[in-house]
C-alpha cells in the first residue's frame, strides 16, 4: 500500500470523526496550508485550523459520520483525493438553536504531500447547499 495513500485514508477518518489537530497533526508538514472556496470556512487557512473546526462541527451534529465514495491516489503529483458525504442531525448547540434537520453534504478533499506528510489541502464543498439543509440559512 502506498505510504501516502494510508497517511491520507488515517488523516481522512481523523478529521471526518471530530478528533481535531491533536489526532490529525501526525500526518501533516507542521505549517500545512488550506484552502476552500466556501464562505463558510472563510479565514481558514491551515489544516490546524480546519481539523479544530471539524471537530467543533460536531457539538451541533453529534451524530455526524462519513462515507468514502472514492479514494485516488496520484503518485506522479504526490497527491490524494477522496471523495465522500457527510451526514449528521443538527441537535445540538450550534451557531443557531438546534434544527433537527439533517445535512448530506458531497464533498472533496485534495491533500498534496511532501515527504509522506500533507503539506496543503483544497477542500471541494458547496456550504450554501449544507448550510440550507440544515436551515442555518434561508
Amino acid at each position: 500500500m502506498s505510504s501516502i495513500r494510508e497517511s491520507a485514508e488515517k488523516f481522512f477518518d481523523a478529521c471526518e470523526t471530530g478528533k481535531g489537530w491533536e489526532a490529525c497533526k501526525q500526518y501533516c508538514r507542521p505549517n500545512a496550508t488550506f484552502s476552500a472556496q466556501a464562505d463558510a470556512l472563510t479565514g481558514i487557512d491551515t489544516v490546524e485550523g480546519y481539523t479544530n473546526w471539524m471537530k467543533g462541527m460536531f457539538s451541533p451534529l453529534p451524530d455526524g459520520n462519513y462515507e468514502i465514495r472514492s479514494f485516488a491516489v496520484d503518485e506522479k503529483r504526490n497527491s490524494v483525493a477522496a471523495f465522500g458525504v457527510f451526514r449528521g442531525t443538527n441537535t445540538g448547540p450550534g451557531p443557531v438553536p438546534a434544527t433537527g434537520k439533517q445535512v448530506e453534504a458531497d464533498y472533496v478533499y485534495v491533500m498534496d504531500f511532501d515527504n509522506g506528510q500533507i503539506k496543503h489541502m483544497t477542500k471541494i464543498w458547496n456550504d450554501v447547499a449544507s448550510l440550507k439543509q440544515l436551515g442555518w440559512m434561508p
